[in-house]
């Protein structure tokens, strides 16, 4: 069935805004904040990825990479943290943890 309503022009500046919480392909208002620190041998290479429009950075005495950002839902996030193994920890929130930890430790059966 096709609908007959007419598609809205959404503006530029509307779009960024929707957006501007979102994390990968998922949309809508933050309700998290992912806290992660990447050690010191992988703290450089990810202090210059975008992972998140308005994502807060900075290195700690140690020379790891604290990164900071407000998201929605986490599959894809799960996803971005599982392919930096153990050169990443999920230091907050503690959902977020477990749910990367629940996944390496399923990722163990196949071993």
């Amino acid at each position: 069935m096709i609908a007959n309503n007419k598609a809205e022009e959404v503006s530029d500046k509307q779009l960024q805004e929707f957006f501007a919480e979102s994390y990968g392909i998922f949309s809508g208002k933050a309700i998290q904040r992912a806290k992660l620190k990447f050690n010191s041998k992988k703290a450089r290479w990810v202090a210059n990825e975008a992972w998140h429009s308005q994502q807060v950075g900075e290195f700690d005495k140690n020379g790891n990479y604290i990164l900071e950002f407000d998201y929605n839902q986490d599959p894809e996030l799960v996803m971005d943290i599982l392919k930096h193994g153990s050169d990443v920890e999920v230091l907050a929130p503690t959902s977020l943890r477990k749910r990367v930890k629940d996944e390496l430790n399923k990722a163990l059966t196949n071993y």
